[in-house]
């Protein structure tokens, strides 16, 4: 069987899953907070036929030797945390992270997940939650009647209560952040999970040991540019083609053979 069928299928297969990414990212181009994910290739061994540096002759070397490629594989994919675009939305339980860091989320099962999303709600009991109810750490509590709300900057949360001349400090919002954001397990959800590759999430208030500001009232968009994602949609397109054909090709020389030897 001629080794070209077998090196365009690896490229075949890497194609494919790069397509896939993309069409993730497009498919997440409105989501808040998402964060584009890059397909990681590397090519896979080499048939070494000839080694480099081997003696041709007693008072000669080869100089590049003979090896042939036996394709590509998909290594990993890795997400792209850059700053989205922030969104002005006027709502008073939108917040936005403006620079690194991430909130940090209560999973129903007592883990903690992080998150990009500032799109926050009140529960029933006026308790500051996700899109899907899931608590924010450190909780905190709006109490009822509360007239407005204020977010400051570094995350200190006021409130305006019936009956005080001042606003009333309600708590704190924090943020974490972590060594290596690109080795968090994303879980789906606008939430992610530490692994031992993102290192221990490390946390603080915002504005210091490098975090970012919390903007209220606006809410980070998903920072796929979908320009960027077409033309690598049309340069995989092209790429899945040219194995196609080298498969082709490979099916026609060996018919070739087969017929006229």
């Amino acid at each position: 069987m001629h080794s070209a069928l077998y090196v365009s299928q690896t490229g075949l297969a890497a194609q494919d899953k790069r397509l896939t990414a993309i069409s993730n990212n497009l498919a997440n181009v409105a989501t808040n907070g998402f964060k584009r994910d890059r397909v990681v290739f590397e090519d896979l061994l080499y048939q070494i036929q000839r080694q480099p540096g081997a003696n041709s002759t007693q008072n000669t070397e080869l100089p590049s030797g003979l090896q042939l490629g036996t394709g590509v594989r998909v290594v990993g994919t890795q997400k792209i945390h850059t700053q989205g675009a922030l969104q002005n939305t006027g709502e008073p339980l939108d917040a936005a992270i403006n620079g690194r860091g991430f909130f940090e989320v209560q999973m129903p099962d007592g883990s903690t997940s992080f998150t990009r999303d500032g799109q926050f709600h009140l529960s029933a009991d006026g308790e500051l939650v996700t899109a899907s109810g899931m608590l924010i750490n450190p909780g905190l509590t709006v109490p009822q009647g509360a007239q407005s709300l204020t977010i400051g900057t570094d995350g200190v949360v006021t409130a305006a209560l019936p009956g005080q001349s001042q606003p009333v400090n309600i708590g704190n919002l924090t943020l974490v952040d972590f060594v290596n954001p690109a080795g968090l397990q994303a879980l789906g959800g606008n939430l992610y999970a530490e692994t031992v590759s993102s290192g221990n999430p490390q946390q603080s208030a915002p504005g210091t040991n490098g975090l970012g500001l919390i903007v209220q009232g606006s809410l980070e968009n998903s920072n796929v540019e979908v320009v960027e994602e077409l033309v690598d949609m049309i340069t995989t397109q092209r790429a899945y083609e040219m194995n196609s054909r080298v498969i082709s090709s490979a099916d026609q020389m060996l018919q070739f053979v087969t017929q006229n030897l």
